[in-house]
């Protein structure tokens, strides 16, 4: 039986590998003109790195094992504990604010589904040392402008959220325990509404406050739109919400606000159910989703102002998202936005005399040091199956070499397009490219 790859791992072959790339491409461009630096971590942390810090959902699905020295470590299966490790070996001499961008292979031992495998790629952005929310509209205005810049735009919205005003939503209507409370609202879109009651129920809400729970996030639909949210958040805080959730309305208030002046309103909605499962997120929270079909979750961050003094430094204000490849390749590829490939090859060059291939290398190499894409056939085929190739590979044109009707010192050019022809100086094919 041929060996295959492991379940829940993907090869990319060849036109794959290179649509991924592009898409990176892109993805790093854009968050570069937007002012983040590129950070490059290791792919095997300490087990301790990921045990009490991310939740213990992450670390249960960590491949885990033991080094020679009998040390536990992981494969790394997500990103933001070593940005925070990284930081705090850094913090003395790091300037403020710090805007760093990463794209790290990511590991998690669970079941295989769409859009979710064992090993992907997460594009990682975070910002430190910023305690208000313009770095949360900065870092949305960014991810905005990265999936803009992969071809998503129109296809995604941003759901906006804060702990503090969710915890104090849960308080008001009786729950006795936050983290059960935060993960019966987390799976509120996921769950039948008997088992979102039951697991209320677990966290301490009564019978009445489940009730008014439910009415209130039936009304609140796929998420409130800006127009709509401070009456919302007003109508909130009259129930008698406690002071710290009453700052966490006004931070959505600000950020909304923020993101407003940005030409964002049109793609961001207030939604209470977006609480986040990390262990570490502090106030802010949000996801973006895709706007058709099942309205699945795309990506998502948060802010997390008191990892890096978990990790013994100093205290640092810092809020991140994490983009995983598989999710976002969905969303493109549901609407037809997938590139394609590697871009397209400029010129292929074509022998027609089989005694003058190593004109063709040379012309190759030529053009390459020129910073022009270029190739030529190395099985000695002919001039047609050579123009087949050559048209496979989407080259905008061909230099043909070696036709009988061609003055010395000159080659053809065509156009593969549309097929035109013209004579081109030998001493002249790269600046003519």
């Amino acid at each position: 039986m041929p060996l295959r790859a492991l379940r829940g791992f993907r090869d990319y072959p060849p036109p794959e590998a290179g649509a991924r790339s592009e898409i990176l491409r892109r993805m790093r461009s854009a968050a570069r003109r937007a002012g983040y630096q590129e950070l490059e971590g290791p792919c095997v942390e300490s087990f301790e790195l990921y045990q009490a810090k991310s939740g213990e959902g992450i670390a249960a699905q960590a491949w885990m094992f033991r080094d020679k020295g009998e040390r536990p470590v992981a494969l790394v299966p997500e990103t933001t504990p070593s940005i925070a490790r990284i930081f705090v070996d850094r913090a003395k001499s790091e300037p403020m604010p710090v805007k760093w961008f990463t794209i790290s292979k990511i590991w998690r031992y669970e079941e295989p589904q769409a859009g979710r495998t064992r090993e992907f790629l997460q594009f990682n952005l975070d910002v430190l040392g910023v305690p208000g929310v313009a770095a949360e509209a900065d870092l949305l205005a960014t991810a905005a402008l990265l999936l803009d810049e992969v071809g998503a735009g129109g296809l995604y919205a941003f759901r906006l959220n804060d702990r503090a005003l969710s915890e104090g939503l849960g308080r008001l209507y009786g729950a006795r325990d936050t983290p059960l409370f935060f993960r019966a609202v987390d799976g509120y879109r996921k769950v039948p509404p008997a088992q979102f009651g039951s697991e209320l129920r677990a966290a301490g809400v009564p019978p009445e406050g489940i009730e008014e729970l439910t009415a209130l996030f039936a009304r609140v639909g796929t998420g409130i739109p800006p127009s709509d949210v401070d009456r919302f958040l007003t109508e909130l805080v009259g129930r008698g919400l406690e002071e710290s959730a009453r700052a966490g309305a006004e931070r959505l208030r600000t950020l909304l606000g923020l993101l407003d002046s940005a030409g964002l309103a049109d793609r961001v909605v207030y939604d209470p159910t977006v609480v986040r499962g990390l262990a570490y997120y502090t106030s802010t929270v949000f996801e973006a989703y895709a706007r058709a079909g099942d309205a699945r979750s795309v990506f998502g961050g948060g802010r997390y102002d008191h990892l890096i003094e978990l990790f013994e430094g100093p205290p640092t204000p810092a809020v991140g998202l994490a983009i995983g490849d598989q999710t976002l390749e969905l969303l493109l590829r549901s609407a037809g936005r997938w590139p394609e490939g590697e871009p397209p090859l400029d010129t292929y060059v074509v022998v027609a005399n089989p005694a003058r291939p190593p004109e063709a290398l040379a012309i190759v190499e030529e053009l390459r040091r020129a910073g022009v894409s270029a190739d030529c056939d190395l099985l000695e085929r002919s001039m047609s199956r050579q123009l087949k190739e050559a048209a496979r590979r989407r080259s905008r044109r061909a230099l043909i070499v070696g036709l009988k009707e061609t003055p010395p010192g000159a080659v053809v050019e065509r156009d593969l397009a549309t097929g035109a022809q013209r004579e081109v100086a030998r001493d002249a094919v790269a600046r003519s490219a």
